[in-house]
């Protein structure tokens, strides 16, 4: 991905790094960090979980959307069938009689329906017809028909909390939220997939230190032992160097299970399921730059979720105190409906000259005594509110200033990548040259070339130590920003690669 200052110290050291392992096994998946990245984006568990959760906010925004579209449904009743005993009042007379009654109806309706956001209404059209077959007057039975071609509906709530009007406000920055969240999983994921990158090439680093560390070990006691012989060392330096030996000996067997430990973690994130040997490659090529920390936080503030989330939270605080401010108040409804309707013995004339019809009614509560619950309920929402507020002034406060650190402390890996390559080389060549020393018959402290030998192993495991901070570095900016800085645009994705 990078190009950059360490270039040619770790080139020596990859391919020291792997032409042994070459040589050991006929086929082997040799990895990038960017191949590692790129499989764990596209498989691993937590990537899997991700894309449903993201699915999940998406249909439920789509469903949010879906109910103020006009809504279109039929109904029917084929047939209901009545058979009954029922009281009877002859208006000429007064007398109520028991009856037996039969009839049969078929009904059949077209409704649609408009839920209105702004006002907090409904406006609803239907259309139906109903059959009706009556066994009571006559030994046979009589069909009528009931119509209503079209009959609009209105019903208007007045001075009542409107959820409507807030949901049109909440869900699309709930959608917007989800969209920049699931970004942040896949940063997320990047940072996880580079812990299970380098500790298995910390592993493999370790593994092959050991086996250098035995290899040169057993070569530097056999010299021992000859110049043992002739005089030419004490005995405690030659027991010095046989302890060194069976260090490097435990060493090994410790790196092997390690390496197994890390191998196992690495493959189950990827859910690799062959048995190829897996080789890292160090991600050495690095093409530094420096971030503004100022800017760090202006992208911060423009994309990421938790902007939104400070954002949602304090228009909740506001529709919860409009909420506690309309409901148990005054309230009153407005319902409205106009139509036609017609009657006949069969269809045709059923929708022939149909009558209109108007119903118009307008109801109204008033509370005179609630003993002050309204009140404390209004007084409690604008307390919440206040605290909310504060809340979230302050977690903005430590969000920016998170951001500022995490691009300063990212400006630094620079720095100290450098010097910990350039450490590393130097250890190495301290250790080759006191090791040439020791090996021409200079005298030389033991204890100083055992020393030399844990320089150079500490200082090339701090170099990979330090590659690995640069790169959790680079991710932490990257997902709480969501911008890329190296190519200055914003992190974004296509929908449609996701949902179902």
């Amino acid at each position: 991905m990078f190009h950059q200052y360490a270039l040619s110290v770790i080139s020596i050291s990859v391919q020291f790094f792997l032409v042994p392992m070459a040589f050991a096994q006929d086929k082997q998946n040799i990895l990038t960090l960017d191949d590692a990245l790129r499989i764990a984006r596209e498989q691993s568990p937590d990537a899997l979980t991700t894309k449903q959760e993201f699915r999940r906010s998406y249909w439920s925004y789509k469903t949010f959307k879906g109910t103020y579209l006009p809504q279109v449904g039929v109904s029917a009743e084929i047939p209901n069938v009545n058979r009954v005993i029922e009281k009877i009042t002859n208006y000429e007379s007064g007398v109520i009689n028991y009856v037996p009654t039969q009839n049969t109806t078929f009904t059949g309706a077209l409704k649609i329906t408009q839920e209105i956001g702004f006002t907090g209404g409904s406006l609803s059209l239907q259309s139906g017809l109903q059959r009706l077959d009556n066994f009571f007057f006559t030994d046979s039975a009589t069909t009528s028909y009931y119509s209503t071609p079209i009959n609009i509906i209105y019903n208007q709530p007045i001075f009542k909390f409107n959820p409507y009007k807030w949901d049109k406000k909440l869900e699309p920055l709930a959608y917007d939220q989800a969209q920049r969240k699931y970004l942040e999983d896949i940063e997320r994921i990047n940072m996880k997939m580079v812990y299970f990158f380098f500790t298995l090439l910390n592993a493999q680093i370790e593994k092959k230190i050991a086996d250098s560390t035995l290899s040169n070990n057993i070569e530097l006691y056999k010299i021992a032992e000859g110049r043992y012989n002739f005089g030419h060392i004490l005995e405690n330096e030659l027991l010095n160097l046989k302890l060194q030996l069976l260090k490097a000996q435990t060493r090994v067997e410790d790196a092997k299970t390690s390496l197994d430990l890390a191998l196992d973690q690495f493959k189950s994130f990827l859910r690799l399921k062959d048995t190829i040997p897996v080789v890292l490659i160090p991600p050495a090529n690095i093409d530094f730059f420096i971030v503004d920390p100022v800017k760090a936080v202006e992208e911060a503030n423009n994309n990421s979720s938790a902007s939104l989330d400070f954002d949602r939270r304090l228009l909740e605080a506001q529709r919860d105190v409009n909420k506690a401010k309309m409901d148990g108040r005054f309230d009153a409804n407005l319902y409205a409906t106009f139509g036609y309707n017609q009657t006949a013995a069969n269809v045709n004339n059923a929708y022939k000259s149909p009558l209109d019809q108007e119903q118009v009614a307008f109801g109204m509560e008033i509370p005179i005594l609630d003993w002050g619950v309204a009140r404390g309920r209004i007084k409690i929402a604008e307390s919440q509110e206040e605290i909310v507020n504060n809340s979230v002034a302050q977690e903005r406060i430590d969000f920016e200033r998170e951001v500022r650190l995490k691009a300063i402390k990212f400006n630094q890996q620079k720095t100290l990548v450098q010097i910990a390559a350039e450490s590393d080389k130097v250890a190495k060549k301290t250790y080759e040259l006191t090791k040439a020393r020791f090996l021409i018959g200079k005298p030389i402290d033991i204890r100083d070339l055992n020393q030399a030998q844990i320089d150079m192993d500490n200082f090339e495991k701090a170099y990979y130590s330090a590659l690995q901070t640069f790169w959790q570095s680079y991710f932490e900016l990257r997902q709480m920003t969501l911008y890329d800085f190296e190519k200055s645009e914003r992190l974004t994705f296509n929908v449609k690669d996701i949902k179902p």
